[in-house]
């Protein structure tokens, strides 16, 4: 009965308390706490999550944050993600020199202009305004110069809405950018689909799948892998469901045309 209570007051508990940190890492010393998810909690107020000094990953996607003042005093973050809130103004996150990677997308930033106080984190090798995974974007994204803008804002950035876009990373998205070419321009025959017969998987049922540790840096390896793992699973969903509606409409295509006498 208290574990059910907890999550019930977990589900939408709007303000960061102590007693919600507490609760959910199990650290009675908030500067104790390195890692914290607080993924869709309905948060409003980031309340004492200041206090958490020492973080280095912290996840407050799916919420409804527009204010992020309380973040300014988190000197040790590496990894933030924001995605999917209500978030305009960024300059609070000026003084987390340490971020390597920020996820910003689903959320309110209306201009390049609002991202020059980022420009501050030199140590910042990915940033995500959109994902196309969850449909999540920003309004920013709309310029047509907008990607053009941001690589030469951030020259050190490495990644960029999920693509490499320097580094030895970059030439192997392009290899596989043009084997995907490739293998799609070997579908087609004198632009007709040809068929291929089923093709199997690398690797063996349950090859994936991952046990479970006490440790907690690798307890939450084990979590950012299964949310890898969870947009694999949805881009292949998407793909086969693309793939069908094309085969669909290429069948229909061949079927001859009847007409009434």
């Amino acid at each position: 009965m208290d574990t059910k209570r907890e999550k019930d007051q977990d589900a939408d508990c709007d303000k960061i308390t102590a007693a919600l940190l507490k609760s959910r890492t199990g650290e009675f010393d908030l500067e104790s706490i390195l890692f914290l998810k607080l993924r869709g909690l309905g948060i409003h107020d980031l309340g004492c999550i200041g206090e958490c000094m020492n973080l280095e990953r912290l996840d407050l996607s799916v919420n409804n944050i527009s204010n992020l003042a309380a973040l300014a005093s988190l000197r040790h973050l590496s990894v933030l993600n924001l995605s999917s809130n209500k978030i305009s103004n960024l300059e609070s996150l000026r003084s987390c020199e340490n971020i390597q990677n920020l996820n910003l997308a689903g959320n309110l930033i209306s201009s390049t202009d609002s991202l020059h106080c980022l420009q501050s984190i030199r140590k910042l090798e990915n940033i995500r305004f959109k994902d196309n995974t969850y449909n999540y974007t920003n309004p920013v994204c709309r310029n047509v110069a907008y990607r053009t803008v941001v690589l030469e804002m951030f020259p050190n950035i490495k990644v960029l809405d999920g693509e490499r876009v320097v580094g030895r990373g970059s030439d192997l998205y392009q290899l596989c950018k043009d084997i995907d070419d490739t293998i799609k321009a070997g579908l087609y025959k004198n632009g007709q689909l040809v068929e291929h017969p089923d093709c199997k998987p690398w690797v063996e049922d349950h090859f994936w799948e991952i046990k479970r540790s006490n440790n907690a840096i690798v307890e939450e390896a084990y979590k950012q892998f299964n949310d890898v793992l969870h947009e694999c699973r949805l881009l292949n969903n998407r793909a086969t469901h693309v793939i069908s509606q094309t085969e669909r409409s290429m069948s229909l295509k061949k079927q001859p045309k009847q007409y009434a006498i």
